[in-house]
């Protein structure tokens, strides 16, 4: 592996790492606020109880999070210099202000949320509760926003004089909606993850027999958050497919296998084996127009298919190569009016020039063979993207059905009545973190070969550093976190395995001490 692929896994490694903790952090935040607002108006310590053991599972995952979250971001630095170099104006704002607004501001409230129950009042202590769960969701949109811009990148135009992008309209970086569509997404996928685990670890409990009342309690608010959170999902994945389909037609194309463009409105292909090599999908199992109205929203626009989108790819390198040959001139001559107009009106497609880069150092000379090469090269890995995006698919319509029944039989307090739904709901346990695995390899691998949508090729954003310290700093990562995940697992299932009783006990003995 080369210098750029081997840099692309270490990120993916630490990123997918991180993932295992954020998207419990998510869930369990809001449902303590739940739990304790519940507390708050009946009175019933149970409830408090509660709380206070979920928290403690809560606590042991936040503090996994932080321990992950930190180094990814000293990555940028180290591993991806030149692409720090080159948008950190635009990018670098958000990450220090989830900095600023919400990382500190979870670290406050988390050392309120664990130490101050005696010390504050119950709607004071529920206020805290609630703000630590403001802060964990902020932390969430600010990172989002940064990578929204990665997949979009609006309010950010090309400085000829810096040679680095800028930001030309902030609120159009904030609300940016590739952004704010994966923010609704990612974290009600989140909230899925809470409600499924604490859902598994109370039915665990019913299936032995133990903690009755406080394993039905969890189960019922589980069972209602989760169900409104896996319906959110589906909801609001349809949204960020109609986003994808207006701003990157490739990655529809590919999770779909669609080779060629299909008449309006496109099908939705539900099974197929895609065939990289003849440009097929074999084998197809078809919904009529459910891609057209996810995609575009309308029954008469069709949804280019791979070819179509090689051959745009082809003319923007062809038109970005003038902004490239421009750009050449203002190097030497920076006060050249002509150059100047060429590269303001051929600019938006710089970067696919860039493409070619990867083919050869001159650019400027690029054949129309290397040119078609580096077209072909904007086409990710279909196989996949397809079978990934079902897998999160298929797993998404389950959390809809284990949430139904859960709160069918809370409803109807049959909560321990079948052990084969127990059973369902514990073995669904890790279900929620491949799914939202899955759900990142979509989104980021499908927009290979881009770091940024459309302005720099990865390639390109890498450091100048040798392969052999990235594979050196790469192995050291993956046996820290493989030895994090070992700790995080082994702590949680100490207290999973104690109960409430004795967790809160051994609590209890560190608010002492505190």
């Amino acid at each position: 592996m080369d210098l750029v692929e081997l840099s692309r896994l270490q990120f993916a490694v630490t990123a997918l790492y991180h993932f295992i903790f954020v998207p419990l952090t998510l869930g369990l935040s809001v449902l303590l606020g739940i739990m304790e607002t519940v507390y708050v108006m009946t009175g019933r310590e149970i409830w408090r109880d509660l709380v206070k053991f979920w928290g403690i599972l809560f606590g042991i995952n936040f503090a996994m999070g932080v321990a992950t979250g930190l180094t990814m971001e000293f990555q940028f630095g180290t591993n991806w210099a030149y692409y720090s170099q080159y948008v950190g104006d635009v990018f670098g704002a958000p990450l220090a202000i989830e900095g600023l607004m919400a990382f500190f501001l979870e670290a406050t409230f988390v050392g309120l949320f664990f130490f101050a129950w005696d010390r504050l009042s119950k709607v004071q202590h529920l206020m805290a509760t609630w703000t630590l769960a403001l802060g964990t969701n902020l932390s969430a949109l600010w990172i989002l926003i940064a990578n929204g811009w990665m997949q979009y990148p609006v309010g950010a135009r090309f400085n000829a004089d810096t040679m680095r992008m800028e930001v030309s309209d902030f609120m159009a970086v904030l609300f940016n909606p590739v952004a704010q569509a994966k923010f609704v997404h990612t974290v009600s996928a989140g909230y899925v993850t809470g409600s499924v685990f604490v859902l598994a670890i109370s039915a665990w409990y019913l299936l032995r027999g133990r903690h009755v009342e406080f394993a039905r309690r969890s189960m019922t608010v589980a069972a209602s958050f989760g169900l409104a959170s896996a319906l959110s999902v589906v909801i609001l994945g349809d949204e960020s497919g109609y986003t994808a389909g207006q701003n990157q037609k490739m990655k529809i194309a590919a999770i779909e296998a669609m080779w060629d463009t299909e008449p309006a409105p496109a099908s939705f292909t539900l099974f197929g084996l895609p065939d990289r090599a003849n440009h097929v999908t074999h084998y197809e199992v078809q919904v009529p127009w459910m891609l057209g109205l996810v995609a575009t929203r309308s029954t008469d626009t069709p949804v280019p298919g791979i070819s179509e989108l090689v051959g745009t790819a082809r003319r923007n390198i062809a038109d970005g190569l003038i902004a490239y040959r421009a750009l050449t001139v203002i190097k030497t001559a920076p006060k050249d009016a002509a150059a100047r107009t060429a590269l303001d009106a051929h600019v938006n497609n710089l970067g696919y020039a860039l493409l070619l880069k990867n083919i050869r150092p001159d650019i400027e000379n690029a054949t129309p063979d290397e040119i078609a090469r580096a077209a072909a090269s904007t086409v990710p890995n279909v196989p996949v993207l397809f079978w990934a995006f079902r897998i999160m698919v298929g797993l998404g319509l389950w959390f809809i059905a284990l949430f139904a029944a859960s709160f069918w039989f809370s409803a109807k307090r049959q909560l321990d009545r079948y052990r084969i739904y127990l059973w369902a709901a514990f073995l669904t346990l890790p279900l929620p973190w491949i799914a939202a695995e899955l759900g990142w390899i979509v989104a980021e691998y499908g927009r290979q070969p881009w770091v940024i949508v459309g302005v720099l090729p990865t390639a390109l954003g890498v450091s100048s550093t040798a392969a052999g310290n990235v594979l050196l700093s790469l192995t050291g990562f993956a046996l820290f976190y493989s030895c994090l995940l070992v700790v995080d697992l082994y702590l949680l299932l100490k207290y999973i395995r104690l109960g409430p009783d004795a967790a809160l006990t051994a609590q209890g003995h560190t608010e002492e001490a505190a």
